[in-house]
């Protein structure tokens, strides 16, 4: 009797991939709305404070604008400023017909308020897609006029590299934050999804999770889900970012490892995105994405945009 063959190990969803090819996308709408209306889309970054982390993403960001053509500013303001000051120049952010694209870095210095700085960007140049308007669209069944979430948008976009049409299929979301949970399971409904939001209090969360052709974790705790909680053949994105002790690379040396245990689950999905390497390489992807897309609907060219989701 032969033996039975071994399952192969799931697809990798691999960031490092998709999000180039992503910039690809933004890059030709780019060109073909410069050419076509004479608009180049601007982006503009305000960080207040010098948080080492913010100040690299803001760096990695201004880089990738101008990677891909735009007109990029970065507003770098001192710890001290007060949020009158900040919320002004949100103001003349959103006068100003140079920039489409408005991204207050987060977080801000504790004497600032967060949820004002977020509800005083003109939503058509908010391109977090973090405003009480574009989670509105979203949520009301109009995602093709907001501007979405970028890590959110980021795992749809994943999902979809491994089936474009996930209409039918169940979802489940594990974790019912703001910023990842409640966006995702919104944009897998509007692809026509059966959805499922998951979290702490779920009775028997592993079967649950059973029940997903598409499974995304975004719960931040260290490879919670394991290999049986996992359908046979379902696509896993695993959205958390966890830092966690490496003995093997010496006294106090750390990695990172996502919500999913990934070498279990990968025997058993049929598609899975690795962290490091997966949905986090998407974030500043999907930034340039909304920019683009901000600039052509300015421009009265929202199709240009569309593009980059359409292939």
């Amino acid at each position: 009797m032969s033996e039975p063959q071994a399952r192969p190990k799931a697809h990798i969803i691999d960031g490092k991939v998709i999000a180039p090819q992503t910039i690809d996308k933004v890059k030709a709408a780019r060109e073909k709305l410069e050419a076509e209306t004479g608009v180049k889309p601007g982006l503009a970054v305000v960080i207040v404070g010098e948080d080492p982390a913010s100040q690299v993403y803001v760096r990695n960001k201004g880089l990738k604008a101008e990677e891909c053509g735009f007109h990029s500013e970065t507003h770098r303001l001192p710890e001290a400023t007060s949020e009158a000051e900040l919320l002004a120049l949100i103001t003349r952010l959103n006068a100003d017909p140079k920039i489409h694209g408005i991204l207050a870095q987060l977080p801000l210095p504790k004497h600032i308020s967060e949820k004002a700085v977020i509800a005083a960007i003109d939503p058509d140049k908010d391109v977090d897609g973090l405003s009480p308007i574009n989670v509105g669209r979203l949520v009301s069944g109009s995602a093709d006029e907001a501007l979405v979430s970028c890590t959110p948008a980021g795992c749809l976009v994943m999902a979809k590299s491994v089936t474009p049409d996930l209409s039918g299929l169940n979802a489940v979301v594990v974790g019912r934050s703001n910023i990842v949970g409640k966006p995702v399971a919104h944009l897998l409904l509007a692809e026509n999804c059966t959805v499922t939001i998951a979290h702490s209090r779920t009775r028997d969360l592993p079967s649950v999770c059973r029940s997903a052709d598409i499974l995304v974790a975004a719960v931040g705790r260290p490879k919670m889900i394991k290999g049986d909680w996992v359908k046979p053949g379902a696509t896993v994105i695993d959205v958390g970012i966890n830092r966690i002790p490496a003995p093997e690379k010496g006294e106090g040396k750390t990695r990172l490892v996502g919500d999913v245990d990934f070498d279990e689950a990968a025997d058993v999905a049929g598609a899975i995105t690795p962290v490091p390497g997966g949905v986090g390489l998407m974030t500043i992807a999907m930034l340039m994405a909304n920019t683009v897309i901000a600039a052509s609907r300015k421009a009265g060219r929202p199709e240009i945009g569309a593009g980059i989701f359409q292939g």
